[in-house]
């Protein structure tokens, strides 16, 4: 790009950019919004299998954390086939939210399941973490909801492509209305949606057997150069559950990624024993 912008225009460009299946998602500071098409074309050359340029603007927002996409380059489109870690995910980002660098948490948490256990994800999507979790763990069921009425008709796609029908299990609807039917079921509840895990922590709680289970909690926190993001979610998140279960241990913490300045994602490995 040095060779295409003008020396003022270089200091202003965002290097980092998303790409799912052959679809680039970029986001082209204002400044620079007049050399959109020549960003566009070079991704596309450095790029081989990218076909499609897509420009974000605005944030992640909404019940449905979606974002608007503008057709920058390549094809008209925002539908694409992403394959990670031997699984095909079908999705159209304009209408589902999707985010590849989730991929190796997600492979994570798949790896932890155990043999013959029964899943709750809360907040499924197009199905990333439970098609995953069921190609490389030995759980049983895999119960996934979503809000979504369109994410959950690409998790049906997903689940039929990657050949896991007898295990995973879509349910469309809000977390909170669909747990009332799924108490005391589970040996471990996924929560992948930061924005709103805190808020629905008892939801998982009621969810988990009687004995123990295990809950993956994500959250959205802010920290300064001082500050440990880690340690500002256990603070919040034990007031919570001390409140909640009668018992229960934080036994893993870590930042999945950077959102922002001074912003992080963080997950926590909550082992719960309610009786």
């Amino acid at each position: 790009m040095k060779e295409r912008l003008a020396p003022q225009d270089q200091n202003s460009f965002i290097q980092s950019y998303d790409i799912i299946g052959n679809i680039a998602i970029i986001r082209v500071p204002e400044e620079l919004k007049s050399q959109r098409l020549i960003i566009a074309e070079t991704i596309m050359q450095t790029q081989k299998h990218v076909r499609t340029v897509l420009r974000q603007i605005s944030a992640v927002s909404g019940e449905y954390r979606l974002r608007r996409l503008q057709h920058i380059g390549g094809e008209d489109r925002t539908e694409t086939l992403h394959r990670e870690f031997g699984c095909i995910f079908n999705v159209d980002l304009s209408r589902c939210y999707f985010s590849p660098r989730l991929s190796f948490e997600r492979m994570r948490i798949a790896k932890l399941a155990q043999p013959n256990e029964t899943v709750v994800n809360m907040f499924a999507g197009v199905g990333n973490f439970s098609i995953l979790m069921a190609k490389q763990s030995e759980a049983r069921t895999i119960l996934s909801i979503d809000v979504n009425p369109v994410a959950v008709k690409y998790m049906r796609t997903n689940i039929r492509l990657n050949r896991v029908q007898n295990r995973v299990v879509p349910i469309q609807g809000d977390a909170r209305q669909a747990m009332t039917r799924l108490r005391n079921i589970a040996d471990r509840v996924i929560m992948p949606l930061p924005e709103k895990a805190f808020e629905y922590l008892d939801c998982a709680i009621m969810a988990l057997k009687p004995t123990n289970g295990w809950i993956h909690y994500y959250d959205f926190e802010h920290a300064s150069k001082n500050e440990d993001p880690i340690e500002k979610v256990k603070a919040k998140t034990l007031m919570k559950l001390q409140k909640l279960c009668a018992k229960f241990s934080i036994s893993f913490g870590k930042i999945v990624r950077s959102t922002g300045p001074n912003w992080y994602q963080v997950v926590l490995d909550i082992e719960v024993a309610q009786k």
